[in-house]
């Protein structure tokens, strides 16, 4: 079975729609397919569990609380879920926290945006265990 007819699905959860529109038009020119975006924690813990994404693109800030939140929450509920965070917040002890909280990766939004797709498609196909 090649893995290439199914695009990977794709959950955003950031605070500004900018950036939710503007990675989603980057994940889209690579064959991904974006199946929920929010802002908010509790928004977006309903919205991954209800669309079942393969990968999220998380945040550390959201409106009203912080990626963490989603993070906890998702991976208690549905561990099979992976976990990309795309942040301006990437310092040491940001990026410690959340890798240790199960993320795949934390890439910087000011330098490393160019690595994002690459970063999804590679953490869809080695769900967190």
């Amino acid at each position: 079975m090649s893995d290439l007819q199914v695009p990977v699905r794709v959950f955003l959860a950031d605070d500004s729609a900018l950036i939710r529109s503007r990675v989603a038009a980057m994940l889209g020119v690579n064959e991904m397919t974006i199946v929920g975006q929010a802002e908010t924690p509790q928004g977006s813990i309903d919205g991954i569990l209800a669309t079942a994404p393969d990968v999220v693109v998380l945040d550390v800030q959201l409106d009203g609380g912080s990626g963490l939140q989603v993070l906890r929450a998702v991976r208690q509920a549905a561990p099979e879920i992976a976990f990309v965070v795309f942040s301006n917040n990437a310092g040491p002890a940001y990026r410690k926290r959340y890798l240790r909280e199960g993320a795949a990766r934390f890439l910087d939004k000011s330098t490393e945006s160019d690595q994002l797709a690459q970063a999804v498609a590679r953490a869809s196909q080695h769900p967190a265990h």
